[in-house]
């Protein structure tokens, strides 16, 4: 079990990436994945860089821990993520297999982990995920509505 300080220290972390995708035009959601207490994994939105569909932050960050690990289970370890996972993240987190998810803002509008529906537990399927919301909340919700704000002042 993950100590508050050690939730934060991992938010933060996922909040760095997440500024490195606004650096770059994107959204700003970034991702880190923790194994053992050391960070094996981290990405951060990169769809518009890309011109990819799949190239979200948590997509990005379990390709590298796959990477580094050597496998395509990530048993016995925790994502951070600074907005709530849709529908194809939290679907690829369930087939990683990864137990522990942390997700700081929640997404009314396609959040899988329990704002629409919580696809990482769903009893039926060979895996389920805890997950838990509101790590450094505030400060990621404020970094994405002025994203958007920004975006929109600079639409007109």
């Amino acid at each position: 079990m993950l100590t508050k300080n050690e939730k934060e220290k991992y938010m933060r972390l996922a909040i760095e990436q997440a500024h490195i995708a606004k650096s770059y035009g994107e959204v700003p959601i970034g991702c880190v994945i923790v194994h053992e207490g050391e960070v094996i994994g981290q990405g951060y939105n990169r769809r518009e860089t890309d011109r990819e569909t799949s190239a979200h932050a948590e997509m990005m960050a379990i390709l590298e821990a796959n990477h580094l690990l050597g496998n395509w289970r990530l048993e016995n370890c925790q994502l951070f993520v600074t907005l709530e996972p849709c529908t194809m993240c939290a679907g690829a987190i369930v087939l990683a297999r990864i137990p522990e998810v942390y997700f700081a803002a929640s997404d009314s509008k396609s959040g899988m982990g329990g704002s629409i529906f919580n696809l990482m537990n769903v009893k039926e399927l060979n895996h389920q995920t805890a997950v838990e919301s509101g790590i450094l909340e505030e400060e990621c919700s404020i970094l994405l509505k002025d994203f958007f704000k920004a975006l929109r002042q600079k639409k007109k």
